[in-house]
């Protein structure tokens, strides 16, 4: 197979390869993805002109009549500033907001067209790379950005950092006071925040995408097989959306933040440690990290005369760091299993690598029931249902569901490849009887085209598992 897999790639000239732009709707989501950082940075330029990260109290005497005289920071004023007294600062506010959402949706689904076509493999693995590195950055990004208006749901989230920094054994404590000062919040983690998220992670990300565009460069768009392909044919039918699809990005982001309503800090008032919020919730992207904290059990040992907080330290950091790590190193994984380092420009169906499909079909059952755990308080209001019912059941769920997951999606995969061998031998049914002259009847089928794939159909990129 691996020879056969070889000499597809190798019939494709690399001055061919490099001229094939994306010929397929589900390669522009890294685009989208660039258009999206385009405008978070624009709209975050604009931002920091009037934004003062500073938690100096002050009384507030703004435009926003039902805070007038109450003590705020100044950092929480001069957001309330941006969204009622500068002219357009509401505007640029909520698609700033909005763009991240974006970034951060069009990095996942980018990240799973990646890995449900195979397109981590040689010579792709550092693109695959940046794209995990990206979403890793993104998402801190989006947290440290809600920080810092140091509103309720700001305090809310810094009170989750602290404690998961202190659930860190040994050093837990001295890692807190480093961050924030001798108290909580104190005034120097917005500060902190602030050149964090707007210097280091930006600049970050904008490496990370120059640096993906020269990896693009380097080795070409990834395609599909189609019947009959050749380079010269992938070359002429290839489309670039370019200019339509970055206008397109950019009015989508405007229309949201002009008529759909985020983050209204006047409504959840300034942070006051003690006070609480009903209904909050984190930004979608973190919503797993909140379902794992919730369905977590209370474990709590001494080790050494030393507290180890489990009901802390494993759903928010070895959960998450794991499944980072897995997803970082599966490209590496996937050639020790497989025995697979050829280099490979041609796409896989989802359905003829079995096995990795499963395996994407049980990742993503995991992330969705953490990320359906994180309302598990409004599932059980809306339901009638009992809290630790609707708890009980994700915690269940998070380790059946993957596995059912899996051996579905891997059973139908096989289905699939099993029904498409079979019709290429006999023909499609195509339900017309006809009569033979010896007066017997036979059904007429049509034959069927089958795409020149790069190697048998069954099992590509896990052969050894999916026989």
């Amino acid at each position: 197979m691996g020879a056969q897999r070889s000499r597809t790639a190798a019939a494709v000239p690399k001055r061919w390869s490099r001229s094939v732009r994306a010929d397929q709707w589900s390669f522009l989501f890294g685009e989208i993805a660039l258009y999206a950082f385009g405008v978070l940075v624009a709209t975050g330029a604009y931002l920091t002109v009037f934004f003062d990260p500073d938690m100096t109290l002050v009384a507030y005497d703004g435009s926003y009549v039902p805070l007038r005289g109450v003590p705020v920071s100044r950092a929480y004023e001069s957001t309330l500033e941006i969204s009622f007294d500068v002219r357009g600062g509401l505007l640029m506010r909520q698609i700033h907001h909005w763009a991240a959402l974006v970034f951060i949706a069009a990095v996942c689904l980018q990240l799973v067209r990646m890995f449900f076509t195979g397109a981590f493999r040689r010579p792709r693995g550092p693109n695959w790379l940046v794209w995990v590195i990206l979403l890793v950055l993104g998402m801190a990004a989006g947290v440290t950005g809600t920080i810092l208006p140091d509103d309720m749901l700001s305090g809310g989230s810094l009170g989750l950092i602290q404690g998961v920094v202190q659930s860190i054994p040994v050093v837990g404590t001295r890692l807190t006071f480093w961050l924030f000062g001798a108290d909580f919040p104190g005034d120097a983690i917005i500060p902190r925040f602030y050149w964090l998220h707007v210097l280091l992670l930006p600049a970050g990300m904008a490496g990370l995408l120059a640096f993906r565009r020269r990896l693009l460069r380097r080795h070409g768009h990834s395609r599909f097989l189609g019947p009959a392909d050749s380079a010269r044919t992938v070359r002429a039918r290839t489309v670039h959306p370019g200019r339509a699809l970055f206008f397109a990005t950019c009015g989508v982001l405007a229309l949201l933040g002009t008529v759909a309503q985020i983050n209204p800090i006047w409504l959840y008032g300034p942070y006051r440690p003690g006070a609480i919020s009903a209904g909050a919730v984190p930004g979608w992207y973190m919503g797993f990290l909140d379902g794992a904290v919730r369905i977590m059990p209370n474990w709590e040992f001494d080790v050494a005369g030393h507290p180890l907080t489990l009901a802390v330290l494993v759903p928010a950091l070895l959960v998450p760091g794991a499944f980072f790590t897995v997803l970082a190193g599966y490209p590496a994984l996937e050639r020790r299993f497989t025995g697979d380092r050829d280099l490979h420009h041609v796409l896989d169906r989802p359905r003829d690598a079995a096995t990795r499909t499963a395996v994407g079909a049980a990742g993503i059952t995991f992330y969705g029931l953490l990320w359906a755990a994180a309302s598990n308080d409004q599932i059980a209001y809306h339901f009638h249902l009992s809290l630790y019912t609707v708890t009980w059941f994700f915690r269940v769920a998070v380790f059946a569901g993957p596995v059912l997951a899996y051996t579905l999606t891997r059973r139908i995969c096989l289905g699939l490849t099993y029904r498409e061998q079979e019709a290429a031998e006999h023909g499609r049914q195509t339900g017309r009887i006809v009569m033979s002259p010896n007066g017997g009847f036979t059904e007429v089928t049509e034959p069927v085209a089958v795409a020149s794939a790069p190697g048998p159909r069954v099992g590509i990129g896990w052969s050894r598992l999916t026989r």
